[in-house]
């Protein structure tokens, strides 16, 4: 192989114990968060240092089009030089053969990372804290909920079958009887994880029917990122061992919650490691400070990001437990920006407006990002925020094209991710979005056929 057996994660050696390697997938994630890539023996891995894939595919959209985004050269499918990081190898424990996946970082023929890469590009966000002297660390919150086979998308989708013979209830948030409901899939998800060396922080019921959240330890942003990109294909591939679906839509149920991808933050001094959010008696800096009014102030301009397709804006509704502006408060859960209770070690500041439909490195890097720009610009908050602010104004666009019109003006945000995933990304989400204004929806045919 690539590495020697003694040098892969310790994961992956208990995984494989005496047992012959079949197969390797390598992996990466196109814009949406889709795992691209080739499948090889192990044998033919074991030979390779690298793989190539043309770059178009980060020209797709959702629907599997491609967008004008190729460049002055044209659309000719240039091939990009696929690297693999060993350090990513891990199980995929639902195959029939003994199969690990790795994630692979894609190059051009000169050596240069590709910019519009998701992985990528987080890790260009990550290295500008590195360069200030930094290192951020973040924690997801993963939403999703398990619903029943839906094999027509004429239909609305519907809550999963429990394990009692009812569909799931709804508004049974932090319900332990409601978990039960869902058991045997959860064993399955906590089996693929532990054979995939991931640690779960703890699963509880959210508040829509059969919706669930899995919270992750904080860490590397890149690591976490790389979790939650495989925890997607585990949670959907434990779902249908049992006759349900797993879905991250942001909003999947009319009239049910919508689904979050919360991100912690916190930032670590490399030379000192303490937090700069917390001074040395505790309290506030100013640096926690200036991250809040940086998120306040350029979150709008990433929307797009965090919000990557049109049903993403029926998430942002009042009283529905998503945040509707960019208000901050401590312990408060209908502000966009929250600050959790902690000690000062562990001051963090957690957006609430990513949902998990976005793809987990561009949401990571989009926050990183704002956070980073305030930092910078010693960019000052509103003030605290108290009282429930969904009696608030809302402050952030509610479609995607007003996002996306945003994102384009905001040539500050094009610096840190790269001017020219910038370019890529608006012009593959304004090909989703067009392509989605040619569809007639069963309202539109409803309410407008014979009535006016």
């Amino acid at each position: 192989m690539t590495a020697p057996l003694s040098d892969l994660p310790a994961a992956v050696q208990s995984y494989l114990g005496d047992n012959r390697l079949d197969e390797v997938e390598c992996i990466i994630s196109d814009l949406p968060g889709i795992a691209r890539g080739k499948a090889v023996p192990a044998s033919k891995f074991a030979r390779q240092n690298h793989f190539y894939l043309p770059d178009s595919i980060f020209y797709q959209t959702i629907t599997g089009e491609w967008a004008d985004a190729a460049g002055e050269e044209g659309f000719i499918e240039r091939d990009m030089i696929l690297r693999p990081d060993m350090t990513t190898a891990t199980a995929a424990p639902w195959t029939a053969d003994f199969t690990l996946q790795v994630i692979h970082d894609a190059f051009n023929r000169a050596g240069d990372p590709i910019p519009f890469s998701p992985r990528n590009v987080l890790k260009r966000v990550c290295e500008l804290y590195r360069a200030q002297g930094w290192k951020p660390v973040i924690a997801p919150e993963m939403e999703f909920y398990l619903v029943a086979p839906n094999t027509n998308p004429s239909k609305p989708i519907e809550a999963m079958m429990g394990r009692s013979g009812r569909p799931a209830a709804a508004r049974q948030a932090y319900s332990m009887s409601a978990v039960d409901e869902y058991g045997p899939v959860i064993d399955d998800i906590y089996d693929f994880a532990e054979a995939q060396g991931f640690e779960i922080d703890g699963i509880t019921q959210e508040g829509g029917a059969g919706q669930l959240e899995i919270n992750l330890r904080h860490g590397n942003p890149v690591k976490l990122a790389d979790e939650v990109f495989y925890f997607k294909r585990l949670i959907r591939e434990a779902a249908l061992r049992h006759n349900c679906y797993a879905t991250f839509m942001a909003k999947p149920i009319a009239d049910e919650p919508g689904s979050a991808m919360h991100i912690h933050h916190s930032v670590i001094d490399l030379e000192t490691g303490e937090n700069i959010f917390s001074g040395p008696q505790g309290g506030e800096t100013d640096a926690f400070f200036h991250f809040i009014g940086g998120l306040q102030k350029y979150l709008p301009s990433g929307i797009a990001v965090l919000a990557p397709y049109v049903n993403s804006y029926r998430r942002y509704v009042k009283d529905h437990a998503a945040p509707i502006n960019l208000e901050w408060g401590r312990d408060n859960r209908t502000t966009g920006i929250r600050i959790p209770i902690s000690d000062s070690q562990s001051r963090r500041v957690e957006n609430r407006l990513a949902g998990m439909d976005c793809n987990p490195y561009l949401g990571i890097a989009v926050s990183l990002a704002a956070g980073y720009l305030g930092l910078m610009e010693n960019v000052r908050p509103s003030k605290q925020f108290k009282g429930d602010a969904y009696e608030g104004d809302g402050d952030f666009a509610q479609t995607l094209g007003q996002a996306l019109d945003e994102f384009d003006d905001c040539t500050k945000l094009h610096d840190i991710l790269g001017p020219e995933f910038a370019r890529v990304y608006s012009i593959v989400k304004r090909a989703e979005y067009q392509e989605f204004l040619q569809v007639i929806s069963p309202w539109e045919r409803e309410h407008l056929l014979i009535n006016v």
